[in-house]
């Protein structure tokens, strides 16, 4: 499993040591939050096993767990979450006791591939798990808008590649922008420019289906992505946006109304193509649906 430099720095801001480890329960991650409460550094963790290193959870009982008890082993094997109460080998010799969240690693499609450890002597369960997904959200979602960022379409993305090459459904790639934005920002001025992206992000976020991602690419461009979408509806889902779009408006404080709209290049996305790939085919036709007159779409394979 890879991880990326943004979530690490923001898994090393937490105080309570986390780790995460392969099927295999061989760790890939481990915080410096663990390394202050265990003593261990992560270049003596990553790449070993949880039991070959010197942690060692044993219960108040004194009954080891890495052999036989793991609670790690057993949140792979049936995708449990578990709370448990143990004693961890400290490098400095003593047992240090500490309460132990392990839950799932799934990927996209909902498949077990690993599981996450976090330790503290300190903190309810409930509160780092608040934390963490707090920093998930930070990772992956778009602070103006509240969408998903590009790093968030990579990951789904990704997924449905995966899926597409297994011969599973395929999926559709709108890219959309709004016509005229630089004009609003000059009139308007950068805050109800502000306030347009969050209009148009909200109302795309609202009009696309459970399963579909919805993301802001960067500045006034947008992206939508819609499994399971053949040629005939990914049309429909392109107008459909197109049209609740341009009947959306933000109040002005003069008591006037500012309407946007958007223009929409549309793909389906081919077995053995790349991200990049298909995000350039609707791009083109994004293009061409600006070229054509905009608050339009263009739409094909």
């Amino acid at each position: 499993m890879r991880y990326d430099e943004t979530l690490k720095n923001l898994m090393d801001r937490i105080d309570e040591g986390v780790y995460f480890v392969d099927l295999d329960r061989r760790i890939t991650f481990w915080n410096r939050g663990a390394e202050k409460l265990s003593g261990y550094l992560s270049s003596d963790m990553v790449g070993f096993r949880c039991s070959d290193n010197l942690l060692r959870h044993i219960t108040p009982e004194g009954k080891p767990l890495c052999g036989d008890g793991c609670p790690l082993a057993a949140t792979i094997q049936d995708g449990e979450i578990r709370d448990v109460e143990v004693y961890m080998h400290h490098r400095d010799g003593s047992r240090q006791p500490v309460a132990v969240r392990a839950a799932p690693l799934s990927d996209q499609a909902g498949d077990v591939i690993g599981a996450i450890e976090i330790f503290s002597d300190r903190r309810d369960r409930r509160e780092i798990l608040k934390e963490l997904e707090a920093l998930r959200h930070e990772v992956l979602t778009d602070s103006l808008t509240g969408l998903g960022n590009r790093r968030a379409l990579e990951i789904i993305a990704k997924a449905r590649l995966e899926s597409l090459e297994e011969g599973m459904h395929g999926f559709a790639l709108l890219m959309a922008d709004i016509d005229h934005f630089k004009r609003v920002n000059d009139t308007y001025g950068h805050e109800v420019g502000d306030r347009v992206l969050k209009m148009v992000a909200s109302t795309l976020g609202s009009s696309v289906r459970p399963l579909d991602a919805a993301i802001r690419w960067g500045g006034e461009e947008f992206v939508l992505l819609c499994p399971n979408v053949g040629i005939d509806a990914l049309a429909e889902v392109a107008e459909r946006v197109r049209v609740v779009v341009e009947h959306s408006w933000i109040d002005l404080d003069d008591g006037s109304i500012l309407r946007a709209t958007i223009s929409v290049g549309a793909a389906l996305a081919s077995k053995g193509e790349s991200l990049g790939s298909i995000l350039g085919r609707a791009d083109t036709r994004l293009y061409e649906a600006k070229r054509t007159g905009r608050n339009r779409c263009v739409v094909g394979y």
